[in-house]
């Protein structure tokens, strides 16, 4: 991974950064979208809530997220990432402790609110767009080691989170996460980051500036990025949240399916190592088709045969490879095809109709679940791939000049 950095070492401000945001990318998505999973439980019992409105708090936050994600990418690229990073990583030790002492889901879903103000200010676009201004050339490459260190957020705080709320309870759990905010990611945002937008960062203020698609093909290519990118965001959401259930109606045992949805994280990290290491021999545009393309793959097999144990284990890692290029393509695709100038409002923009699919996949796939059963929710997962995937066709077509 340092050498993917150019050589760059902890103490340089590319890997100083990287490290620094990885890890708390790894506490930011621990302590909040990957929370309700360890700790819903003990949640909706003590709060007397059904499992539905325990996990709308992850709804809460993507939506609201979305609705400010578009200023806060303008004013990263005014004022630069330190203030701003920081600022989140106190948002979210208020929210969470806010969350620690509720007594019902009028504040518990307003503290998810707060979450989703501070996830905007603090999580993954404004790390794409902080390591965007630090790295600069080398930004690609930056922020697929940060996606990397990032897929190892459910492997640290699911059993971090189970052992915690063994000694301490739940409250007692996300007060510690609170502190976790406080303690190491503000000091972290501090440390890590430069105190205004790098001086290269101003100077490519303009569209044209800052390498990418020309002006003229822009609009279009923003467009399909939009589509292809939202639409793939509501399989990732909803589906990992919702797989060992699909897994378990599709007649896997509940230990099976565990099992096989416990193999979507190495796979995700996996292919993103070997993007790391071997993604400059072939052309970026594509491993973005490929990434595309893996998820209605894997999502039609699971409908021709999905009780077949083989067909399933085809269909998680399809699935694990798909988001896993995804996640670091959401970051540099949009660097590729419009330049480090204006970087970013552009992932701001793109934020807005991500995050409100995502905001609505857990509640839709539920209710699809719900009423037509695990064929009924892969229908719907499909359908949206393949949507997605014919997008990324088209913008792969309009940007052959994108390596």
């Amino acid at each position: 991974m340092i050498r993917a950095l150019g050589g760059a070492t902890i103490f340089a401000p590319v890997g100083r950064a990287t490290l620094g945001l990885g890890m708390t990318q790894i506490i930011g998505w621990g302590t909040t979208f990957l929370m309700p999973s360890v700790l819903g439980r003990q949640i909706g019992d003590e709060l007397g809530m059904p499992s539905e409105l325990v996990f709308a708090g992850i709804t809460v936050m993507f939506g609201v997220g979305a609705l400010f994600a578009p200023r806060i990418g303008r004013l990263m690229d005014r004022t630069g990432p330190r203030l701003v990073m920081a600022s989140g990583s106190l948002a979210y030790a208020l929210s969470l402790a806010v969350l620690a002492f509720c007594q019902g889901p009028i504040v518990y879903l307003l503290a998810w609110a707060g979450m989703g103000i501070a996830s905007t200010l603090a999580l993954n676009t404004p790390s794409s767009i902080a390591l965007a201004q630090v790295a600069g050339p080398r930004a690609r490459q930056a922020i697929a080691v940060l996606a990397i260190i990032g897929g190892f957020a459910s492997t640290v705080f699911w059993p971090v989170g189970g052992a915690l709320v063994g000694f301490f309870g739940w409250r007692g759990t996300v007060l510690i996460y609170a502190a976790m905010h406080l303690l190491v990611c503000m000091p972290i945002h501090f440390i890590a980051l430069p105190k205004t937008a790098p001086a290269a960062s101003h100077a490519a203020a303009s569209p044209a500036a800052g390498g990418g698609l020309p002006a003229e093909e822009r609009s279009r290519a923003f467009l399909l990025l939009n589509v292809t990118l939202s639409l793939g965001a509501f399989v990732f959401t909803g589906f990992i949240i919702h797989v060992i259930e699909i897994l378990r109606g599709l007649g896997h045992p509940p230990a099976s399916a565990l099992f096989l949805a416990s193999l979507i994280g190495p796979s995700q990290v996996g292919i993103r190592i070997i993007e790391l290491v071997f993604g400059h021999r072939y052309s970026f545009m594509t491993s973005a088709v490929m990434g595309s393309a893996m998820l209605p793959f894997g999502l039609g097999l699971m409908l021709i045969d999905g009780s077949n144990s083989a067909i399933a284990l085809v269909c998680i890692l399809a699935y694990g490879i798909s988001n896993g290029l995804k996640a670091v393509q959401r970051a540099t695709l949009p660097l590729a095809l419009f330049g480090r100038g204006q970087f970013g409002a552009y992932m701001g923009r793109l934020a807005l109709p991500q995050g409100i699919l995502s905001a609505s996949a857990p509640t839709v796939l539920a209710a699809v679940l719900d009423r037509f059963g695990a064929s009924g929710a892969l229908w719907v997962a499909f359908a949206f791939g393949t949507i997605s995937f014919v997008a990324m066709i088209l913008l792969a077509r309009r940007s052959r000049t994108i390596r």
